[in-house]
């Protein structure tokens, strides 16, 4: 009996199921590729749209918090040039009503540290707000003033601009704050930031 000849079918069959194999192998590691890849592409889609929904949120909490400091001090300027109130108080009505929409939306989007920074503003916003609302409404607290809506005015935007620095370092950017707060007036409103009210006043 010839083994040589006989052995010749088995080898053959061997190299077929290896080639076989060998192109299945190669399939299934290009597919685990395309897989990963495919995963990659997915986390990175998926970060990015995390990180400009996050940065479209900033954007308006930093805007509605600046606007609704310039309808504060439009408020406060009103009350101390004994103007008529009506408009000042419905612009600042929309303006609070639009912050506390956009910090609504913030407190799903932001981290916890800016979530903080952003809380105590709205929180002192708020506290401001009560102020000029019970000297417009005539029934202030003993420590009630003018003069003291002024230095919440000051202080505030020193808690804005340290909030713009928290979110933008959130984001990534860097360089420089500018100088001095943006100022957001109306469109009867005089400019507004540190000393505006009190300049305008004379004091």
């Amino acid at each position: 009996m010839d083994i040589t000849g006989a052995g010749a079918p088995i080898v053959a069959a061997v190299g077929v199921v290896g080639t076989l194999l060998s192109a299945l192998l190669t399939q299934r590691a290009a597919e685990r590729s395309r897989q990963r890849e495919q995963e990659r592409a997915e986390r990175t889609r998926a970060w990015a749209r995390e990180t400009e929904e996050r940065r479209a949120c900033c954007i308006a909490l930093n805007t509605a918090s600046r606007q609704y400091l310039a309808a504060l001090t439009d408020q406060a300027h009103a009350l101390t040039r004994a103007e008529d109130p009506r408009a000042a108080r419905q612009r600042l009505i929309e303006a609070r009503d639009l912050h506390r929409d956009v910090y609504a939306e913030a407190q799903m989007r932001l981290p916890d540290p800016l979530l903080t920074l952003a809380g105590e503003a709205t929180h002192a916003l708020g506290a401001l707000y009560g102020l000029l609302r019970r000297l417009d409404d005539g029934v202030p607290r003993p420590d009630d003033s003018l003069d003291v809506a002024q230095g919440e005015i000051d202080a505030l935007w020193e808690r804005l601009r340290e909030l713009r620095r928290g979110m933008r370092a959130d984001l990534g950017a860097s360089g420089p704050s500018r100088s001095g707060p943006a100022t957001v007036p109306g469109p009867h409103s005089d400019p507004t930031g540190p000393g505006a009210f009190r300049a305008s006043s004379g004091r």
